[in-house]
């Protein structure tokens, strides 16, 4: 059987780059307005693309080396090629963040380490990722984080998870077995893998002093079924995709597309929740 074109994104994560505008970008921009002084490293953790490096290495020459981490092989050649001409002051590296590696080449630690849209995935394992990062710090450096924060129901389902349910049950599953059919399938709610805006600042006082936060409504709108059906697979890869067998994914991911263009139809945008930017600093 041929894998359609939709599959073969979610398997490699390509297109992110136009697929980021709509959530992810708002991010980037929103942490590098709060990148103060004249840092010279930044290491960003989940640097996708490089769209964030490339962009903080444009408003800040003083930056003699920006470092990215990143799981996806495809994203990292990806953001090689973005980062091309920036020679030496870019440094990329495939890890897992679950399991970070070394960084010989910060020796001093980091004056700026962001992390957008990325800690949900590292549930239930922040807490070894938190630590390694709190020792990357340079002694006046600081931490922007980004965390969602959907509404959750009882099942542990918010968010793009509400999304997901409403596609399953359009190829024919009960509403009320959706609970089922993620536990079956071995597949964690992302709303689950958020922590709540008070479990995660506890989380986060164990390592660093909380500076301060601030948080915005992240508000997603579509002009068509096709492009969240396209973002969903660039953002989230096969990660939902697997709830179902392999002849059923495409017209999975088709589904998705169409629960959001009839969520903006009827509410005039897909989705909305809030997302929390906290500055961090070492606790030193």
């Amino acid at each position: 059987m041929t894998a359609s074109a939709t599959e073969i994104q979610a398997r490699t994560l390509a297109g992110y780059a136009h697929a980021s505008a709509l959530r992810q970008i708002h991010d980037r921009d929103w942490v590098l307005d709060r990148v103060t002084g004249e840092p010279e490293v930044l290491l960003d953790l989940g640097s996708g693309i490089g769209q964030l490096l490339h962009e903080a290495l444009e408003r800040h020459p003083s930056l003699r080396l920006a470092v990215g981490l990143e799981r996806s092989e495809h994203r990292i050649a990806e953001a090689a090629e973005l980062l091309s001409a920036r020679g030496d002051r870019v440094r990329l590296h495939r890890a897992d963040l679950t399991a970070p590696p070394e960084l010989p080449e910060l020796p001093d630690g980091a004056d700026v380490v962001t992390m957008t849209s990325v800690l949900h995935w590292l549930y239930p394992d922040e807490e070894r990722t938190l630590d390694w990062i709190s020792r990357q710090l340079a002694p006046d450096g600081v931490f922007l984080l980004t965390t969602y924060h959907p509404d959750r129901d009882a099942h542990g389902l918010g968010g793009e998870d509400d999304l997901v349910r409403d596609a399953l049950v359009a190829l024919g599953t009960e509403r009320s077995a959706v609970p089922s059919v993620f536990s079956d399938g071995g597949v964690l709610p992302i709303a689950t893998r958020t922590r709540t805006e008070s479990e995660l600042g506890a989380l986060l006082e164990r390592f660093f002093h909380v500076d301060s936060s601030l948080e915005r409504d992240a508000v997603v709108t579509v002009e068509s079924g096709s492009q969240y059906e396209h973002f969903h697979a660039a953002t989230f890869g096969d990660y939902y995709a697997r709830l179902l067998e392999p002849a059923g994914r495409a017209a999975f991911f088709t589904a998705v597309g169409e629960s959001a263009w009839r969520r903006q139809r009827e509410r005039g945008r897909v989705s909305e929740m809030p997302v929390r930017l906290w500055r961090l600093t070492p606790r030193r």
